[in-house]
């Protein structure tokens, strides 16, 4: 009685926080046999967990160490324990190249989650393919999995889809001459790449188009915003950078009264921190973003409300004092799409990339991901939302 009692606490513990996911009832999950000849499953995490990105890393691992802790104490999977090894990269491209190769060849992880940042995910996506390992990256730029590298995913939307969404904004609001700003990081000159090429499509001039760099001072981006001001026909901004200038940004266009010019942010804007940053200066700018940050408000029969709901207030509660960003939510859906894929493919490495490229109806924080040999990260343009800063917190566009 005793063991059948243990089975269903494991059962029904293993479907904490998977969307749905797991085999169905009486179904035994491939890999099981093997998984019993193994005493944990190894996966590595490269993260920039301090340096000018830990905004991004940071939640990242905290979610990790949460989710990781909760299904050891649930069993595991199919009754094998997780070890996660998590390496900071601190933002450094080498630190993550030295990182990737200490956990496939030294530690002998079955998969690797991020790293955090386009640029440095970029850096080491050669690595995975010819080491054969799977990595599912915490990062945005669409150049990661476009094209389709065999043993490489990632779990942002895809920078494709924000620009069309921002330029589809534009169109309503009738808004026809633009500035496009872009800091040269990875994710910056992806979502630059991205921009430029549907501006046509929706019929957008981009009547300035200027990067900078991703150290540039206050006085460096105010003198930027004076060009943006000097020419009347632009009535929109672009802004598709990381930390600090997105908090920047709309500081300097409020102290430089350009009120008549609407601020678009990318959603690299996904922490309420860059809003409190920014101060009131936040108000009133649109970015698209996944629903994790408007979760509580969605109507109780989205797909996603439960999953988004559940995540949110264990974050946070564990955490306590943090609101829970989009950045800790694209760790969570790579670590479930890697346990659901591991409960199926076991210890092997060939089979568990098969198992993640055959990812159907996860019900994740950043949509509903279905995956295949020609789409490595699943989503559609609907998991996005347009979303605005209203009285210092996130809000649902529409209720702008």
């Amino acid at each position: 009685m005793g063991l059948i009692i243990a089975l269903a606490l494991l059962i029904g513990a293993s479907a904490l926080f998977t969307g749905g996911c797991k085999p169905k009832g009486g179904e035994k999950a491939a890999g099981g046999e093997k998984a019993a000849a193994v005493k944990e499953y190894k996966i590595g995490a490269i993260l920039s967990v301090t340096g000018k990105a830990s905004f991004l890393g940071d939640p990242e691992k905290k979610t990790l160490d949460m989710l990781v802790e909760e299904l050891n104490k649930k069993g595991g999977i199919n009754g094998v324990p997780v070890k996660l090894i998590i390496e900071d990269d601190q933002g450094d491209e080498n630190l993550t190249k030295n990182a990737a190769a200490k956990l496939i060849d030294k530690d002998q992880v079955l998969a690797i989650i991020g790293p955090s940042q386009s640029g440095n995910t970029m850096a080491i996506v050669g690595i995975a393919d010819e080491k054969k390992v799977p990595l599912i990256s915490c990062a945005a730029a669409e150049d990661i999995v476009n094209p389709v590298k065999e043993w490489v995913f990632k779990t942002p939307q895809k920078d494709s889809f924000v620009a069309e969404l921002i330029l589809q904004e534009m169109n309503k609001l009738g808004i026809t001459d633009i500035a496009l700003l872009t800091d040269n990081t990875g994710f910056g000159q992806g979502g630059a790449k991205q921009v430029r090429a549907f501006a046509g499509k929706y019929k957008i001039n981009l009547a300035l188009d200027e990067s900078y760099d991703k150290a540039a001072t206050e006085a460096d981006l105010e003198t930027l915003l004076t060009k943006v001001k000097a020419n009347p026909k632009i009535k929109a901004v672009i802004n598709w950078s990381i930390l600090p200038s997105q908090s920047i940004i709309p500081k300097k266009m409020q102290q430089l009264d350009m009120k008549g010019v609407q601020l678009f942010q990318s959603h690299g804007f996904g922490n309420i921190k860059y809003a409190e940053a920014a101060g009131p200066a936040a108000n009133g700018l649109i970015f698209p973003a996944g629903r994790l940050l408007v979760a509580d408000g969605l109507p109780d029969d989205n797909k996603q409300k439960k999953v988004l709901v559940d995540y949110k207030n264990a974050y946070e509660s564990k955490y306590k004092g943090e609101i829970v960003s989009t950045f800790g939510g694209h760790a969570y859906d790579a670590f479930w799409i890697i346990v659901n894929a591991l409960e199926k493919s076991g210890p092997d490495r060939a089979k568990l990339r098969d198992a993640i490229e055959g990812t159907q109806n996860f019900i994740g924080t950043g949509g509903i991901f279905n995956m295949s040999k020609t789409d490595h990260n699943g989503l559609t343009i609907d998991s996005l939302e347009m979303l605005t800063v209203k009285d210092g917190k996130f809000a649902p566009l529409s209720s702008k």
